[in-house]
């Protein structure tokens, strides 16, 4: 193999595997569920998506074509894994689990806990609005 893709691959698995630590350590270290969905959902991103990248190079490198399905794969995890971090937090509110006294911004919590749906718009019998 090209010393060069080596090279490549090898730099982005070690960015890769460096957001992946910080990431599990902020999951382990941080104190509530609002602060533990910052850390491991950016991190692990970036980190999950460097690993799947060098692995895209290195498939590419030796097959001697384009790895779409990593591509894919990769793509479909940037897109969303930070979805999946916003229905964690907005559960975590539905079910009034409350922050640490520390947490900054707590007025935006009480703000967000009193919010409701928007009144659904009223039709007249037969008639559509537009």
């Amino acid at each position: 193999m090209n010393f060069y893709v080596e090279a490549i691959a090898s730099a982005i698995l070690v960015f890769g595997g460096v957001f992946l630590l910080v990431g599990s350590i902020g999951l382990a270290r941080l104190p509530d569920v609002y602060m533990r969905l910052h850390a491991p959902t950016k991190a692990t991103t970036l980190g999950i998506a460097g690993v799947l990248i060098a692995s895209c190079i290195i498939q590419s490198y030796r097959q001697e074509s384009l790895s779409i399905s990593e591509l894919l794969i990769t793509l479909f995890l940037i897109i969303t894994a930070p979805i999946a971090a916003n229905m964690i937090a907005k559960a975590a509110l539905h079910h009034e689990i409350d922050p640490i006294e520390r947490t900054k911004g707590q007025e935006l919590i009480a703000t967000a806990k009193e919010r409701t749906s928007p009144p659904a718009p009223e039709t007249e019998a037969g008639k559509e609005t537009p």
